[in-house]
């Protein structure tokens, strides 16, 4: 071929990359046992891991027991206290990980390509390089945890469950963090991918890991069952959403920290003035990186209508020249689907659908399926809201950025997406409109351990990278309980004067119960002070549909959220003696230190309603990654019954303070104190429907807040938590059940819990 012929044509010559050290590390390990307690064990049944390209078998893996997951746990639980002990010790350990990843670094990504089948040049120069810098980053989290962090203690032994898409790097996102904060570690690698994961193991006894403190079994899903019901303190899984469900459940009730990063169906916005060049070659990132087998993959790409054709057209001739075949050549850009299962799948949605136009390109015998666009779908097409995590690209178009936003947000998902515009003004307005954890401005697929990764809606909860990643690995120092719970005070006596039904507050009215209903409210020498209405799953929906109203609220500054906080503690401050005395009547405990607290708790929130901010991240780009603070939404609280209006007041102040609105479930046993506050509310300048509150039994609504596709976090702080942690699985909703102690100001810490990190990378350009 003259010189003349290779740039006519483009072709490539083939690069193999040698596998000779990757077979030779193989032969000699031999079968693989389990690596437990800083030893290997002997190998149990076996089943074959193999190269997707060829259909070769690579190694022979052991299926674990309930015995080998037991021992795994119990190693973990043995080492953790002293590995908790030294943060600097940690470091280095971590330095030195990260080290001997630098020093197998061609190794590793040989042996990536090969389980896996994605091209070296993407094992090479992003998985690999990406790992070691989560090690280094983490080694200076275990550094400083002790001065940064003194307030935060390791969870204790984490149960970790990976994908096969990014063995390895998922493997770096699960353990650096957690070793970092002085956790120890049992992994289970996906049953398609084990080999990187069994390869760190190895690389762990020569970085001095405490034997223990690292501990990695291999199986099918099975495995990963027994892991998330183990005697862990955490379960962190990352992999499909259906299966993110059924550890939610699992997980209900047992008081684990858990953090789910599932699927997505990322949005990928091109404006009518962007580089048209510059956004196709990021969708070829965006959507053919991995053969699209990525979570956050550009897989639904939403073009503006006046520059539709032209950029189909371009797209169609990039891909024309997309290179496929065996993934150790060096010059391939698409490889091997990872697993003949997985192609099936892809190639059966694909197959099932009608609407429109598919163009595809050419691709070699074997497991391989060629990069696939469809375009002209519309929004609700079932491509456009299934995730087919395979290299097909979806295409619909947009008039006006107003309409790309809903177009965009018209998913169960909400995991990354990218906008592309030469206008920085319009790229700022659109990213913080999309339901998103991450959104790349002019990019794709940009990740750094300085930045926090993670999603919302069905894409799963918790962050990981950064502080904010850190977060999920770690609990308060000093640990409270919340308080036991009080029955209502009986009686039968006639009220004084007239009869007074408390009616809810909804929608900035004082509303009837839909039931009809109410119940007597007595104080300790069975006097009766009133009847409080009985709320039903039907007063919730109107609360949340006057939620949904008050919209505005979450738009609204910081600086005008304070004032009102203010004003509410003002107002509350000077009907003091009538709120202390009806504490009094309800509890039989003087109420005057009670109202002075929830002031002071008014006053904390409404101080942190504007500081509370996010970061700009040392992230090693030209350009920076913006950790943004945005509120979580539309939030349901049950109150604990303990303090009726310190509980009632130091959920809400922080939870509206960040943006949210909320609908409170007022104390059971002594719910008139809510039923006054709402007075106060009214004359403190707080808009309609931003606060709601119910009062009556709890368990008739903890299960339809937790249920409500409509709500995005419940908040039980009253007991409940396997129905609400169970219930909450339909849309992955977030949660909380504690522990929470009114007595003390948990204030700072509860705005973890009212808002959700949404990470924007801006690029400088060149």
């Amino acid at each position: 071929m003259t010189v003349k012929e290779i740039f006519e044509t483009m072709d490539y010559g083939p690069a193999p990359e040698s596998a000779k050290e990757a077979y030779a590390w193989l032969a000699e390990k031999g079968d693989f046992g389990h690596f437990i307690g800083g030893a290997w064990t002997a190998p149990g049944d076996l089943f074959a891991t193999v190269n997707p390209a060829t259909g070769q078998t690579l190694a022979q893996v052991s299926q674990a027991t309930q015995a080998d997951v037991d021992a795994a746990v119990k190693a973990a639980r043995k080492a953790q206290p002293a590995w908790a002990k030294d943060g600097a010790a940690r470091a280095r350990v971590l330095y030195a990980l990260a080290r001997l990843l630098q020093k197998h670094a061609r190794l590793f990504a040989v042996l990536e390509t090969l389980d896996n089948g994605k091209p070296i040049r993407e094992a090479r120069d992003i998985d690999v390089p990406l790992a070691q810098r989560h090690f280094y980053h983490h080694a200076g989290y275990a550094q400083l945890m002790g001065t940064e962090m003194p307030d935060r203690a390791p969870l204790g032994v984490c149960g970790q469950v990976i994908p096969w898409n990014f063995p390895l790097l998922m493997l770096a996102w699960k353990i650096a963090p957690a070793l970092a904060m002085g956790n120890t570690v049992v992994l289970k690698p996906a049953e398609w991918t084990p080999l990187t994961a069994l390869l760190f193991a190895d690389i762990c006894g020569q970085a001095g890991v405490p034997a223990g403190v690292v501990n990695i079994v291999t199986g099918d899903g099975a495995v990963g069952e027994m892991i998330v019901t183990a005697q862990v303190d955490k379960v962190a899984f990352t992999g499909s959403t259906a299966v993110g469900r059924r550890i939610r459940e699992a997980t209900a009730g047992t008081g684990k920290a858990l953090s789910l990063e599932l699927g997505g169906k990322g949005p990928y916005v091109v404006c009518d003035d962007a580089d048209i060049d510059s956004a196709v070659e990021g969708l070829v990132d965006a959507i053919w990186f991995n053969q699209g087998q990525v979570c956050c993959a550009g897989s639904r790409l939403l073009v503006q209508e006046g520059i539709a054709d032209v950029f189909h057209a371009k797209l169609r001739a990039r891909m024309d020249s997309l290179r496929i075949g065996d993934p150790l050549d060096k010059c391939i850009d698409i490889g091997a689907m990872v697993h003949p299962d997985q192609l099936a799948r892809v190639r059966d949605m694909v197959a099932a659908n009608t609407d429109g136009e598919v163009y595809q390109t050419a691709v070699p015998a074997g497991c391989y399926y060629p990069p696939t666009l469809i375009s002209g779908l519309a929004p609700a097409s079932p491509l456009m809201q299934q995730e087919i995590f395979g290299p097909v690209l979806v295409s619909t178009t947009f008039r006006t950025p107003a309409e790309a936003v809903e177009i965009a947000n018209n998913t169960a998902y909400g995991l990354a997406a990218s906008v592309w515009s030469e206008n920085v003004n319009l790229a700022l307005d659109l990213a913080p409109k999309l339901v998103a954890g991450i959104v790349w401005i002019n990019g794709t697929n940009m990740m750094d351990a300085a930045a926090p990764f993670g999603g919302v809606r069905e894409s799963g909860f918790g962050r990981e990278g950064g502080w904010e990643g850190l977060a999920g690995y770690t609990r308060p120092a000093i640990a409270t309980k919340s308080p036991a719970a009080v029955a209502a005070y009986t009686g039968d006596g006639a009220a004084d004067g007239l009869d007074r039904t408390a009616k809810l507050y909804i929608g900035g009215k004082q509303t009837r119960p839909d039931g009809g209903y109410s119940r007597a409210v007595y104080g300790p020498k069975g006097k009766l002070l009133g009847h409080a209405s009985l709320s039903n799953r039907k007063d919730l929906r109107n609360a949340v549909e006057a939620m949904n109203a008050a919209s505005g609220w979450s738009r609204t500054t910081g600086h005008l959220r304070a004032q009102i906080l203010y004003f509410i503690g003002e107002n509350l401050s000077a009907r003091a003696d009538e709120f202390a005395n009806r504490i009094k009547d309800m509890t039989g405990k003087d109420g005057k230190a009670e109202v002075a607290a929830s002031i002071d708790r008014l006053f904390s929130a409404a101080a942190w309603a504007d500081k509370y901010d996010g970061q700009v991240k040392g992230v090693p780009l030209r350009g920076v990654a913006l950790a943004m603070k945005e509120p979580v939404g539309k939030i349901g609280i049950l109150c604990p019954d303990a303090a009726p209006l310190l509980g009632l007041v130091s959920l809400m102040a922080p939870a509206i303070a960040m943006g949210n609105r909320v609908t409170l479930a007022a104390s059971e046993a002594f719910p008139l104190a809510a039923t006054d506050f709402y007075q106060v509310l009214d004359t403190s300048d707080v808009p309609a429907g931003v606060v709601n509150i119910l009062t009556g039994a709890h368990a008739d609504l903890a299960e339809p807040m937790a249920r409500h596709l409509d709500l995005d976090a419940v908040w039980g702080l009253s007991g409940h938590a396997q129905v609400i942690e169970a219930a909450s699985a339909g849309n992955l909703k977030r949660s909380w059940t504690g522990p929470f102690d009114p007595a003390h100001d948990h204030t700072r810490d509860i705005l973890s819990h009212a808002t959700e990190v949404k990470t924007i990378w801006v690029p400088y350009g060149a």
